[in-house]
């Protein structure tokens, strides 16, 4: 009898575990949910928060607020929900700023891929090289062509310093040993102004804030970073067709605080990637020149740490040093 009671005791023991895991996920959320934007309103990375937070809302019967924390390219935002309770209750909007960072800033009060819990990534959007048109190059080569010819002399603009505009540069430069002047502006609108003016000659640049200066001809699109062309710039080839191997891209997911719960973080990743596949959505982020992007909390953690040693490797080859 006491062998069968011992027994009986154990098998309660471990299905108890379970279905409280299975009640907290069901009973999740409990309150309202905030979204971190560690940048202002308007932008890519606000737009998809908002795409996100909606079809959240409306799914699991609980407000999800976004609140934009911008400054210090993104790390305000980041240490923020680095410091919430982990709940699952403070998610965060990452992207490419936020492994930048980890190399591009000496000291930081958190380790990013340390202490976050890669919940569901959403899109991935190209880049776009763009120069102005009095540049005397129509393609990649003529532009790789004309920069060897002018040592020094070219100007490149970029929304900052660490920015993913100014290190997909970096990894131009370095794959195909042109030499351009860094010029960081704060943020894509007065770079671009400036592009246009011709006070500098090229940019890379995400699609959503370019494409209609390249659709009214004020801007000239060489290529796409990413490695395959961009549905929004269809006849645009990509930069690896003449530089093989190169690849960048904008990309954004959602992150928690380290220790969140796996069946929090499990059903948020089911949620986010049935808000990538409906067809509304993807219609959507097709019309901001992204693409949906869905994997499994490991596979994008996988995907962040790939990332993030890609870039330092760039950052640091290029001495580039936080503002």
């Amino acid at each position: 009898m006491k062998r069968r009671q011992f027994l009986k005791l154990t098998a309660a023991f471990i299905v108890l575990p379970t279905g409280t895991l299975m009640s907290r996920a069901q009973a999740y959320p409990i309150r309202p949910v905030r979204i971190i934007v560690g940048f202002a309103p308007g932008g890519p990375q606000d737009i998809m928060a908002r795409l996100v937070g909606q079809w959240l809302s409306d799914r699991l019967g609980q407000s999800f607020i976004i609140e934009n924390r911008p400054g210090a390219t993104g790390n305000i935002g980041a240490e923020t929900v680095v410091r919430a309770p982990s709940d699952g209750h403070t998610l965060l909007l990452c992207g490419p700023p936020n492994v930048i960072n980890a190399t591009l800033y000496d000291k930081l009060n958190f380790n990013f891929t340390l202490d976050i819990a890669p919940v569901a990534s959403i899109a991935t959007a190209p880049l776009v090289l763009l120069v102005n048109p009095s540049v005397p190059a129509e393609t990649v080569p003529e532009f790789i062509a004309y920069a060897k010819s002018n040592p020094s002399r070219i100007t490149m603009a970029s929304s900052g310093t660490g920015s993913p505009q100014h290190v997909s540069g970096e990894l131009f430069k370095m794959m195909t040993g042109v030499t351009m002047l860094h010029v960081p502006y704060r943020g894509s609108a007065p770079a671009l102004t400036d592009l246009i003016g011709g006070q500098v000659q090229a940019m890379f640049d995400t699609t959503p804030t370019s494409i209609e200066y390249i659709r009214a001809g004020r801007l000239r699109a060489l290529a796409v970073t990413t490695a395959i062309r961009s549905e929004l710039l269809p006849g645009t080839p990509t930069i690896a067709t003449f530089v093989p191997g190169y690849e960048a891209s904008s990309w954004y997911g959602i992150a928690a605080p380290k220790n969140t719960p796996a069946e929090i973080v499990g059903r948020l990743n089911k949620e986010i990637s049935a808000v990538v596949a409906d067809p509304k959505i993807k219609a959507r982020l097709a019309e901001l020149g992204a693409t949906a992007m869905a994997l499994s909390p490991g596979e994008f953690s996988k995907f962040i740490t790939d990332e993030t040693e890609k870039w330092g490797k760039v950052v640091r080859l290029s001495g580039a040093k936080a503002e």
